[in-house]
């Protein structure tokens, strides 16, 4: 392997590995905007294995705008990437593949709909949920974009009830 082939290899980990990092803060942030411009015009997401639903980002970005309202904390951390590049249709290096295992801190929101910590309270998550990504990654001319995200959730902590 020559060394331009080296150099360019790596500047794609880093963009593959930004583009992971991106995706988790926009989720994050709420910024669904930047959420559906990390995919590709036919990329698609499925949180089925999490209690959501598969479908285009668009309508993925919708349906996490409703759902994480129930989240004002959340943090991912992804971790563990595995980056493989491949070949789609005879285009050599243009696609990749991400495995990265994630745990997500999240509190829910309390009952007044204020932010966790507002009134001096507790900001410590109350679910956490982990498991394993799998992104699907392809070279566009805007440079790399998902092409397909799979959630699989392997645990989730949730409060205790309380005890009468």
């Amino acid at each position: 392997m020559t060394q331009r082939v080296e150099l360019a290899t790596v500047m794609d980990r880093l963009a593959v590995d930004g583009l992971v990092t991106e995706y988790a803060v926009a989720v994050d942030d709420g910024d669904w905007e930047a959420y559906r411009g990390l995919f590709t015009a036919d990329g698609r997401a499925d949180y089925r294995s999490a209690g959501g639903i598969e479908g285009d980002a668009a309508h993925i970005a919708e349906w996490l705008a409703r759902s994480m309202q129930l989240f004002p904390m959340r943090q991912h951390l992804i971790v563990n990437r595995r980056v493989r590049f491949g070949i789609l249709d005879q285009d050599t290096g243009d696609t990749a593949r991400v495995q990265a295992d994630y745990i997500n801190p999240m509190r829910f929101a309390t009952p007044d709909g204020a932010s966790p910590g507002a009134d001096g309270g507790s900001t410590a998550p109350d679910f956490v949920c982990g498991g394993r990504y799998a992104f699907g990654l392809v070279r566009t001319d805007d440079g790399w974009r998902l092409r397909e995200v799979v959630v699989q959730e392997k645990w989730r902590r949730t409060p205790v009830p309380a005890s009468s």
